[in-house]
């Protein structure tokens, strides 16, 4: 059975972008940048330091009339959020089935004409040493570009950045990623990665 999401009903995605547009204004954030010219990609969202981000995330989203879906851990979905991130096109993700999660998002992909998945490539917003490559092996797996998202809460702005088609060289790859980010600021400074370019191969 197909899942109904907000992106169903055209009500719903008129009055969430009228009140996104209201919020970002009210609390000063500015959109920079211009959505991925794309039907399909994996979207880094960093630097992920606040349980914030996910909201502002979906009101620059519904700002800017993205369709997005977004994955989180199946214990947020206990009752009685389940429905409502459904319906918000949240997907459900059981971290302890390693490398589960590529695979299954890979599918996605395969079965769907359009999709921007958001990922927080840090995994969670407590501070880390490294950088998950989940989201690296689920644009590898789909074949589909990297978009770089980001929330500088430095400057109050968050948008869209350069995509990036990954190659066979992820380290490489992951020197002009972090590049990218190395003066975007999250709303805790001090939970950033600080480690080393380098990251591991560990899957989501």
């Amino acid at each position: 059975m197909m899942q109904y999401t907000v992106y169903d009903s055209p009500a719903a995605r008129t009055l969430l972008r009228a009140f996104s547009l209201f919020a970002l204004k009210l609390t000063g954030w500015r959109i920079e940048g211009q959505p991925p010219p794309v039907d399909k990609c994996v979207m880094i969202a960093a630097p992920h330091t606040s349980n914030w981000d996910f909201i502002y995330t979906l009101y620059i989203a519904f700002a800017v009339k993205m369709e997005v879906s977004v994955m989180a851990k199946k214990e947020l979905f206990r009752f009685p959020f389940g429905p409502l991130f459904r319906w918000l096109n949240v997907i459900p993700i059981d971290r302890s089935k390693s490398g589960n999660t590529v695979a299954r998002m890979a599918e996605e992909f395969q079965k769907k004409e359009k999709m921007i998945l958001i990922v927080p490539p840090s995994g969670t917003r407590k501070k880390v040493m490294y950088w998950k490559s989940g989201f690296y092996h689920i644009a590898r797996q789909a074949d589909v570009p990297i978009s770089l998202g980001f929330l500088d809460y430095g400057r109050k702005t968050g948008g869209f950045g350069p995509l990036l088609m990954p190659g066979g060289n992820m380290d490489a790859d992951m020197i002009s990623i972090r590049g990218f980010y190395k003066n975007i600021r999250g709303k805790y400074p001090e939970k950033e990665i600080s480690a080393p370019l380098r990251i591991p191969e560990v899957r989501l």
